[in-house]
């Protein structure tokens, strides 16, 4: 069994102005990089290998919570949100052209207008996974970690997920040969001194 160990990036300007951002390559905000320089990847996560999203965001989060410079895979990178991409959800809500729908909505099938589906996501990501020879780290984007919780959960982008991903916290997936499964409670990253 291997254990895969998912992070989300530190916040962007993007993030925080509620944009939406997939692979527009949009660097963390100066208050990511203190909160994230005091903050490392807890035992046994600091020995594991670590990946990252080509992103700057996430790689940059990556480097700044273990020391380390991260491999990277062009899996890992964001969900492709196309026409949506830069835009503000509670902008395209109300729009009926949009074709906005709530990601609770979507099922694994639905593609935002140009983008990429969840099961596409899934399609590109879980070769990526199963190829992992050792206990891992990735630290990516909430489009790549709901695609892979959902996976290990059961969940189908349909109603409430039975997860609430948050920052600074790890995600571990156990992948096995009877299949994936999520653990319940995610590890926090440790706090060290400035």
């Amino acid at each position: 069994m291997i254990r895969l160990a998912l992070l989300r990036h530190g916040h962007t300007p993007w993030n925080r102005a509620g944009r939406i951002q997939g692979r527009t390559d949009v660097a963390l905000d100066p208050d990511a990089r203190a909160q994230l320089s005091e903050l490392r990847l807890p035992m046994p996560w600091n020995q594991a290998d670590l990946w990252s999203s080509p992103l700057s965001r996430a790689f940059e989060t990556a480097e700044l919570v273990s020391g380390s410079i991260p491999k990277t895979d062009p899996a890992l990178i964001e969900m492709n949100w196309g026409d949506w991409e830069g835009k503000h959800g509670a902008d395209l809500r109300p729009d009926p052209t949009s074709g906005f729908r709530d990601i609770e909505e979507w099922g694994w099938e639905y593609t935002p207008p140009n983008g990429e589906s969840p099961a596409a996501l899934r399609a590109r990501l879980i070769p990526w996974a199963q190829s992992l020879q050792r206990d891992s780290v990735a630290v990516c984007h909430i489009g790549v970690m709901r695609v892979l919780m959902a996976h290990a959960t059961g969940w189908g982008f349909e109603g409430t997920a039975p997860f609430q991903i948050k920052r600074n916290r790890l995600f571990v997936l156990n992948i096995g040969a009877d299949g994936w499964r999520a653990e319940p409670e995610p590890t926090r990253l440790i706090k060290v001194a400035p």
